[in-house]
């Protein structure tokens, strides 16, 4: 990572070198020019940079190429208009069911404490989703080191129950204060009977609400081709809804030219048939499970 312009450059790739902004979907370039011009006059070896663009304004602002790239967005005005019109009656059981079960929402501090919770639920089990949970078996200075990202703008949710952290969830506010990212939101499996994570929801748009934030934007909408997709339906039913937005791609170098104009960027999973990536990913669910059979029992 360096800094240029005040701003710190991630790059990732060994064969294409791709830079963008660090935390590019919680942080957002208002004059992307002078970053683009220091990096070609930087050492760096990149071939192509690539930033987004922020809320509300949908359509292009940039004379760059761009693709479209899709937000999860729940476009925030007060807590009783989500409460009755973004939400069924189902959701709204869910967050009064929490409630019911003892579960606690409120603002924490970070801190040793906090972590050494956060901790405990990724290490509860190895496989989240079908897939293996990328935080599970770090070490707690690991977890303290990634979770003190963007301090000064971070707002920690805490789910507690009898006192012990069961979820959480990590707000980041944009440099304007008109949009936050849910970077994290995670609660226990063990306790997933208590509807902890809905219960997050409700207060992060609570949180977004008293400080006018007017826009709560929980990563991507679809990935990619996939269909019946549960992460998708759990945020309809919260409220959330699709919005396109302009993805920018800046190449440095020939390679990053050719790169744009064949599709290289994307990877070679966007090239892989909906029916057989499915099935890849029923595949390595069987595995997952197999594998870690009996950590996962014991979750």
């Amino acid at each position: 990572m360096i800094q240029i312009c005040g701003r710190e450059i991630r790059v990732e790739g060994r064969i294409l070198r791709v830079a963008h902004p660090h935390g590019d979907r919680y942080r957002f370039l208002e004059d992307p020019a002078p970053v683009i011009d220091g990096i070609r006059a930087s050492e760096l070896e990149v071939d192509l940079f690539t930033f987004s663009q922020r809320l509300p304004e949908s359509q292009p602002r940039f004379p760059y190429a761009f693709e479209w790239d899709n937000f999860a967005v729940l476009p925030v005005t007060t807590f009783e208009h989500w409460w009755t019109h973004d939400l069924g009656c189902k959701t709204r059981n869910m967050v009064r069911h929490a409630e019911k079960s003892g579960v606690v929402l409120c603002e924490v501090p970070f801190n040793d404490r906090l972590v050494a919770g956060i901790h405990q639920i990724y290490n509860e089990c190895p496989v989240r989703q079908r897939r293996r949970f990328p935080h599970y078996g770090k070490a707690v200075q690991t977890v303290y080191r990634e979770e003190a990202t963007f301090m000064e703008d971070s707002i920690f949710i805490a789910a507690l129950f009898q006192d012990r952290l069961i979820g959480f969830a990590k707000l980041v506010q944009d440099e304007t204060r008109t949009q936050a990212g849910l970077m994290n939101i995670i609660s226990m499996l063990r306790h997933r009977d208590k509807a902890a994570q809905n219960a997050l929801i409700a207060h992060a748009v609570r949180v977004c609400a008293e400080r006018g934030i007017r826009h709560l934007v929980y990563s991507r909408f679809d990935y990619g081709k996939k269909e019946n997709d549960g992460l998708r339906a759990f945020k309809e039913r919260n409220g959330f809804r699709r919005i396109d937005m302009p993805k920018y791609y800046v190449p440095v170098t020939s390679l990053g030219r050719a790169a744009l104009r064949l599709g290289w960027h994307k990877g070679i999973s966007s090239y892989i048939p909906e029916v057989v990536a499915s099935r890849l990913r029923d595949l390595r669910a069987v595995w997952y499970e197999r594998k870690y059979a009996r950590l996962m029992g014991e979750a």
